[in-house]
């Protein structure tokens, strides 16, 4: 069967004025069959990502791209103007975070019939019409509802359903899908990978699924490329690659899923820090309330972990300890105090020791200031220590989570996603808090980091006797870091216990499912 798409030599190298180039990528090739899925696996910084930007054309300067690109058998120039041309036509691009692809002051609609009225010459009719169509065909709940609404009134499996739908209405023969379900829980990232494969089959798509999840990709390519360190180490098809991985590397991505030895139980004598009392939250226009009625404490020194699906409520369950939302009702009781009875400055003295870590480090941390400024700004702000011992406390922070005390004056887009996600941990360990609030704190990172980032998480926990209130929809992560597991579904706590009671025995249906999920991908 002929590719319809083929790229040979693939070579990409940093350009930098008055320096030799440096190479990132490559040599590396690879080709796309129609109604065929290649899967390319690596972890952050293997030149996953380089991959489908040299494919597209959208290569960052001072980066460039060399090799021989060939579609139905014809060669076309990288970088050139009927390269460019391939780009949302015969080519297209499912991006791995479709909020920030999307305007956010436009209808989704509007962003869909603009698509198909400047590829295709549709009509403004027949584009509306096709584009409820589209949003028909990747499975959207209420369609032409769908279509007046903005990016942030859908949920994340929804969002990238419409960016499926945005990648389609082109009509492509090619579609790139980078790092679709990164940030999604197992039964949504399966539902999505389902609709990509059905797309596949249907319309004979050339699939390139770009992921750091073997196993997951696994599940749906037919052939698979390992990448490590901008080099393919092993390539084939995903039935050999699993029975008989060649390379060290590659047996440690498809061992990097399964659960983590379980902690020990926590004392159950330690007196409980953190108590919410009948947490309520409903948002507004919302179909249901999204806490209806939770009770939840977490003992000192504990792990305690949240976990459910997207739009189960653990996000908000989080916030609404930390006093963090309007409109929440209920009593949070922090070391004996109760929260709403305290005035903006005594509620504000009392968040020093609390930190929390976000999913996001990239977009938590301020792009335009220093690692030495990112770590101290919680001691700045808490009026603790003069400048130099701020610095010399950021300094003893980076050493903490694993980094060098030299990257004080980096700035964050010059750290890897796991490395940014440390300078998070520290910072939010700067005023030596009693409580640590991480909310989905590895699910964008590759499995080594991942790993990496939870064994520091777990060792810290430990040596500072933290409390630590982990918000996944990872049951993995979970028995990492927590000796207990409450899982939400519909904004309320079906079931709770010991991590090994819950994962081993789990006595509710919803618990049930999400193992069952986990264990599909």
């Amino acid at each position: 069967m002929s590719a319809v798409l083929e790229l040979h030599g693939l070579q990409v190298e940093a350009a930098e004025r008055g320096r030799a180039p440096r190479a990132l990528l490559g040599p590396l090739d690879l080709e796309l069959h129609a109604g065929e899925c290649l899967g390319v696996v690596g972890e952050s910084g293997s030149g996953k990502s380089l991959t489908a930007l040299s494919l597209l054309g959208l290569l960052p300067s001072p980066l460039r791209a060399r090799g021989r690109l060939r579609v139905d058998g014809a060669e076309i120039a990288l970088d050139s103007a009927a390269h460019a041309r391939l780009r949302g036509r015969t080519l297209a691009w499912v991006p791995q975070d479709p909020l920030a692809s999307l305007h956010p002051l436009r209808r989704v609609g509007a962003q869909l019939v603009e698509t198909l009225r400047a590829v295709r010459g549709l009509g403004g009719d027949e584009a509306r019409r096709q584009s409820q169509s589209l949003f028909e065909r990747v499975q959207l709940p209420e369609p032409a509802a769908a279509l007046a609404r903005y990016p942030h009134q859908f949920s994340g499996g929804q969002r990238q359903r419409i960016a499926i739908a945005l990648a389609l209405a082109t009509q492509p023969r090619a579609l790139i899908a980078d790092e679709p379900t990164s940030a999604l829980d197992a039964r949504i990232a399966r539902d999505i990978l389902d609709l990509l494969d059905r797309l596949r089959r249907e319309d004979g798509l050339a699939l390139l699924l770009i992921s750091h999840d073997l196993p997951l990709v696994g599940a749906y390519a037919q052939q698979l490329l390992v990448l490590q360190r901008g080099a393919a180490v092993e390539r084939g098809s995903a039935a050999q690659v699993f029975a008989a991985p060649a390379q060290v590397y590659t047996r440690e991505l498809i061992a990097a899923d399964r659960i983590a030895p379980l902690p020990a139980p926590a004392d159950a004598d330690a007196p409980v820090l953190l108590r919410g009392e009948g947490l309520r939250m409903r948002y507004p226009r919302a179909p249901r309330a999204a806490l209806d009625g939770v009770d939840i404490e977490l003992r000192r020194g504990e792990g305690l972990a949240l976990v459910g699906e997207s739009g189960s409520g653990k996000s908000t369950l989080g916030r609404a300890l930390l006093r963090l939302l309007r409109g929440a009702q209920g009593r949070v009781v922090f070391d004996g105090v109760d929260l709403a009875a305290l005035d903006p400055a005594a509620l504000r003295r009392l968040r020093a020791r609390t930190g929390v870590v976000f999913q996001d480090p990239y977009a938590s941390l301020d792009p335009r200031m220093r690692v030495a400024e990112i770590v101290a700004e919680p001691l700045r702000i808490h009026g603790q220590g003069d400048a130099a011992a701020r610095r010399a406390r950021a300094a003893e922070l980076l050493l903490a989570v694993g980094l060098d005390e030299t990257m004080l004056e980096r700035y964050p887009h010059q750290f890897s996603g796991g490395q940014r996600q440390r300078i998070a941990i520290a910072r939010a360990l700067a005023t030596r808090p009693q409580l640590l609030v991480c909310d989905e704190a590895v699910s964008a990172l590759d499995a080594h980091h991942r790993a990496a980032v939870l064994q520091l998480l777990a060792r810290l926990k430990r040596e500072h006797e933290l409390a630590l209130l982990f918000v996944t929809h990872d049951l993995s992560a979970a028995a990492a870091v927590a000796e207990r597991i409450a899982v939400l579904e519909a904004g309320r706590i079906v079931e709770s216990g010991t991590t090994a009671q819950v994962l081993g025995a789990p006595a509710h249906a919803h618990t049930r499912a999400l193992l069952a999920a986990r264990a599909a991908l």
